[in-house]
């Protein structure tokens, strides 16, 4: 039975692939958390670890030996970057060179899969979009700039280590259970809220105007999987479903499943320094590798969070 460890398992995405890795691909999962997190579903695999710190790190893996290393520790939050630019820089950078510095050290090759984001191609020209892995990155915020490094710094130790590691960028991905500082999940709560009497019919939002790729959770970590089996080292894979919807559309699609009046306003604390206008993925290289495409409609996506708030406010 292969080993997979799951770095940085108790944010969103991580429960999500713990569950597939564990029931689809039939895997024996680890994951880690930081002390103060708790993962309730994994007590017997669960391992505490800092990643600012290699020598934890070199001994976790000593310990376990996986055949496969989901690196998911992240500052993932592009609005928390701009507030707090030197943790994401450390998190982000320091933190993804220790992972893998640390496997340099063992005496058998994992393989690595690192999580990087549509971000780091910045403002895309128009003649650019869809958006294909070689073409030139122009990162436009902090957390961009540090996954577009982590992105440069895995292709360099796949090529001068001899290292299986494989890069993502992965798109704006949704679903159940994703914290509110992200967007569709914060319209979400908003409405639940309202439609529970806890706030006047009023949404507060940042820049609609903005469009972007949004992929279901599920099918972004079948991505994962797929790719963690069948990527080539030194390679990038866009994973995305392929089209950009604006957030103005994301929103009228999310009131129009509460029924309710509900008036819009603009916070100015949710606009960002620099908003990127248009991020969309070109699919076509992951397809071809390995036949991926998302499969979940992205009403039923949006449906099934607007419940999960719904169930939680």
């Amino acid at each position: 039975m292969k080993k997979a460890l799951i770095i940085g398992a108790a944010g969103f995405v991580g429960s999500y692939l713990t569950e597939h890795l564990r029931d689809e691909c039939g895997m024996e999962v680890h994951v880690t958390k930081l002390p103060t997190e708790s993962l309730p579903e994994q007590k017997d695999r669960a391992h505490d670890l800092n990643i600012l710190n290699k020598e934890e790190i070199v001994s976790l893996l000593f310990e376990i030996r996986p055949d496969y290393i989901f690196h998911l520790a992240a500052q993932s939050s592009v609005g928390i970057a701009w507030k707090n630019p030197a943790l994401t820089i450390d998190i982000n950078i320091k933190g993804s060179v220790n992972v893998m510095d640390a496997v340099r050290e063992l005496y058998y090759k994992p393989r690595i899969l690192l999580i990087g984001s549509g971000e780091e191609y910045g403002h895309i020209p128009e003649e650019e979009i869809p958006i294909r892995e070689e073409n030139r990155i122009r990162p436009g915020n902090i957390y961009a700039a540090t996954k577009a490094c982590q992105n440069m710094i895995g292709s360099i130790y796949a090529q001068a280590y001899d290292m299986e590691v494989m890069m993502v960028r992965a798109f704006n991905h949704i679903g159940p259970t994703q914290s509110s500082i992200f967007v569709v999940s914060d319209f979400c709560r908003q409405v639940a809220e309202i439609e529970k009497g806890l706030r006047e019919p009023v949404m507060y939002v940042g820049n609609l105007n903005a469009r972007r790729d949004f992929t279901d959770v599920r099918d972004v970590v079948r991505a994962y999987g797929l790719l963690m089996e069948y990527g080539e080292p030194g390679e990038t894979y866009n994973v995305g479903r392929g089209s950009s919807v604006s957030i103005r559309e994301m929103l009228e699609m999310i009131i129009s499943m509460s029924g309710r009046e509900i008036r819009v306003e603009t916070d100015r604390n949710k606009l960002r320094p620099v908003d990127i206008p248009v991020i969309e993925a070109d699919i076509s290289k992951i397809h071809a590798l390995t036949g991926w495409e998302p499969k979940i409609p992205l009403r039923q996506t949006v449906s099934e969070t607007l419940h999960y708030w719904r169930g939680k406010v």
